[in-house]
């Protein structure tokens, strides 16, 4: 009986894991999902876009996913990465507007934007974490990007994903396909600021230099465009949900606020 047992028990070990596919509750709130759970598009705004997978990702699996559309005017696109987070327990009114670095701060969760114009529309994106936790993705057949380090391997992680800002639409795919289109050239914009120090790029975009001041609340965190596009959607800040009235250049460094609350 035992013997059976542990041959029944070892069976099951290796039975291939269930397809992966975005979680049907925890989603962004303008998140729609199809019928299969495969395909998740962003309805309006450039934001509130989380999805999580159903299921925690296997050491070494690769999440493989297919951008299906692409929308023009905002600045910043698709975020990848892996959370401790179990969407099960996630109560979908919770979520914040951004995977990075909103859902970052409030859990354990690493993400990273992949750079701009290297996920478009028909373009596949497979990213992983490696055996030393570093954030690694690969579009079509093109390089493997090192996105971020010091993703811890030794708990379950469940792949998140932010149909954010240029990116409408993403599928996911099952990573055992061999097939997908060849690399498209791409590189980073001119404007953007790769040796900016930690603190001076735009925490919405997280390639500009931040460089406006959000008034009242005084927070200097975004760049222009970033801020111009926050200020015409919802006119909260990102960083404290603070109403705002007016985007000005930032001199100086980030600006202290008083116990009521206005800038010094």
């Amino acid at each position: 009986m035992g013997a059976q047992l542990c041959s029944q028990a070892g069976a099951d070990a290796e039975l291939p894991p269930e397809t992966l596919r975005f979680h049907a509750e925890a989603k962004g709130a303008q998140v729609l999902l199809d019928a299969t759970r495969s395909t998740a598009r962003r309805l309006a705004t450039f934001h509130d876009g989380i999805v999580f997978s159903q299921r925690p990702v296997r050491r070494g699996e690769r999440v493989a996913l297919r951008v299906l559309g692409h929308e023009g005017g905002w600045c910043g696109g698709l975020r990848v990465g892996f959370t401790r987070l179990n969407p099960a327990r996630v109560r979908a009114p919770s979520l914040p507007p951004f995977v990075c670095p909103d859902l970052e701060l409030q859990s354990p969760t690493w993400a990273a934007v992949l750079p701009d114009g290297c996920a478009l529309a028909g373009d596949v994106v497979r990213f992983w974490v490696s055996r030393r936790g570093r954030l690694c993705a690969r579009v079509n057949a093109g390089p493997r990007l090192r996105l971020r380090k010091g993703v811890p391997t030794g708990a379950p992680l469940w792949a998140v994903m932010d149909v954010y800002g240029t990116t409408k639409a993403i599928e996911l795919l099952d990573p055992a396909v061999s097939a997908f289109p060849p690399a498209s050239p791409w590189a980073l914009p001119q404007e953007t600021h790769p040796d900016l120090e930690a603190g001076e790029e735009c925490a919405v975009c997280l390639h500009q230099a931040a460089n406006t001041c959000l008034v009242p609340c005084g927070h200097t965190h975004l760049c222009s465009y970033c801020a111009w596009r926050v200020f015409g959607d919802t006119a909260k800040c990102p960083m404290c949900r603070w109403e705002i009235q007016a985007v000005v250049p930032a001199r100086g460094p980030p600006a202290l606020r008083t116990e009521e609350g206005l800038p010094v």
